[in-house]
């Protein structure tokens, strides 16, 4: 795990996609999109049937590797609104021994629905913890600390010769400390979005920066995606 410090805040990055905050003993995760897969199969594009297990073992993964007692999903928990229905009876049961072990928070996204269709945990709209406001899609004109998803952020550099794409954070500074973060996608199945998207940047306006943020060599590396004009 990677330390990271934001909004006057200590977390430690885990496996490049989730964060634990300590304070809150709480682990951070967005855009599961649980049962990606089965909704595919039902258009009659068949994938692996296995995404949802394999991205809640990453999940049990990383709640073993913090120790955390809280799980705050940001949104797009699952693929659709009726994904929940179609979980396998294995995934069901991971599903249900997770949110049974850990105060677990759904955040409802874009992808889900009825919030009230997430199995077990406490479904909500959006939340403000330990004075950070978690939400699934950065608000534009929002001042207070913001942790959200949505977007997908990645980045792509050249190193040696290869073109590399990589999972990200991005994060804005407002120039006093403060600023919002847009965590990376969580699920198996996830695609992404480029990190300099002119989306991503509109959406954390206002801000004086904006970079991308992932680990590499057990340390963050920092690249500018956007700077305000002097």
């Amino acid at each position: 795990m990677v330390p990271l410090s934001f909004a006057h805040e200590e977390f430690l990055l885990a496996d490049g996609r989730a964060l634990f905050w300590p304070r809150e003993q709480a682990l951070l995760v967005a855009d599961l999109h649980l049962e990606k897969a089965s909704f595919f199969a039902q258009g009659g594009q068949m994938l692996p049937p296995y995404d949802s297990r394999e991205t809640l073992e990453r999940v049990a993964a990383a709640i073993r590797q913090t120790g955390a007692r809280r799980v705050f999903a940001l949104g797009d928990n699952f693929h659709d609104a009726a994904g929940p229905t179609r979980l396998e009876p294995h995934a069901a049961g991971m599903l249900d021994a997770l949110t049974r072990a850990v105060d677990w928070v759904w955040i409802a996204g874009n992808h889900d629905g009825a919030t009230a269709a997430a199995p077990g945990g406490t479904q909500l709209d959006e939340l403000e913890a330990g004075g950070m406001v978690l939400r699934h899609r950065a608000l534009a004109g929002e001042m207070r600390p913001e942790l959200s998803g949505h977007f997908h952020p990645r980045l792509k550099v050249t190193a040696r010769g290869r073109r590399i794409t990589r999972r990200c954070l991005v994060q804005s500074e407002d120039g006093h400390g403060g600023g919002r973060m847009i965590l990376p996608a969580f699920g198996a199945l996830t695609g992404g979005m480029d990190a300099g998207d002119p989306a991503i940047v509109a959406a954390l306006q206002p801000a004086a920066r904006i970079d991308a943020v992932l680990p590499a060599a057990g340390r963050l590396v920092r690249f500018p995606l956007w700077r305000a004009a002097a």
